[in-house]
């Protein structure tokens, strides 16, 4: 059960749900810390909500607001990311956009479009439909692989957790040709001890390049993992600087 999955199932824990999907949301919550503190604040807001005056039995502004805010989602959901592809000097990449800002970053691996295409959908929860790169996208790689740095108004993260878009932001925060460690961006995000927690965000990081996974290092300096295979990690470090 993933982060996002655990945090969608919190109505339901509170309220009425099988057994067997309660047992997993405790189990997944007892090994992520990240999660069990944002069950935390949830509770508490809900004990707050609890403890207000029970309004008149005419007042259905609750549900009213509940309806609101679940059609909003709906309608955002809704909104496809548009995917295509762009060569660059490491080759082509992936890219997916909403509008005029880049949701996805992937190194092409030689898998199949569909492939690409439904890895998207599961793991950023939205349709993807593929399309041509405009302008602007093409232009801001070309950016990126200049100055190895990009502009935040053109990234997207907003499917993404909170804990998993501070962690990629503090990841941002790292020069580009110098590498830091889990255990720094964990500092740098107020959770030193989410150290393990912020690797599994930077594996599963839909911003690759972008948000730079690749200046993680583990604690002994060597560059540990990296999705799209050590020797990319290395070669990206190298074009940027990295002289370790």
């Amino acid at each position: 059960m993933r982060c996002r999955e655990v945090d969608e199932l919190w109505d339901e824990v509170r309220g009425a749900c099988t057994a067997s999907v309660k047992e997993a949301v405790t189990a997944h919550l007892e090994a992520c810390p990240p999660c069990q503190q944002l069950y935390e604040e949830y509770e508490g807001i809900a004990y707050s909500l609890e403890s207000l005056p029970q309004p008149a039995p005419s007042c259905d502004l609750a549900k009213k607001v509940v309806e609101h805010i679940a059609s909003i989602r709906r309608k955002d959901r809704a909104t496809p990311i548009v995917l295509t592809s762009v060569q660059t000097p490491i080759g082509k990449l992936y890219v997916g956009f909403k509008e005029s800002r880049i949701a996805y970053v992937g190194v092409d691996t030689g898998e199949p479009f569909e492939g690409v295409r439904s890895r998207i959908e599961v793991r950023l929860r939205r349709p993807v439909v593929s399309g041509e790169a405009p302008l602007w996208l093409r232009q801001t790689l070309d950016q990126f692989f200049t100055t190895w740095r990009v502009d935040d108004t053109v990234v997207d993260i907003e499917d993404l957790t909170p804990f998993e878009q501070a962690a990629l932001r503090a990841a941002a925060m790292i020069p580009p040709g110098e590498v830091r460690s889990y255990s720094w961006v964990a500092s740098q995000i107020g959770r030193p001890r989410a150290a393990r927690a912020v690797g599994q965000v930077m594996a599963r990081n839909p911003l690759a390049l972008l948000f730079p996974c690749h200046r993680v290092v583990d604690s002994q300096g060597d560059l540990h993992n990296y999705g799209y295979g050590l020797e990319m990690k290395a070669r990206l470090l190298k074009l940027e600087g990295y002289r370790g």
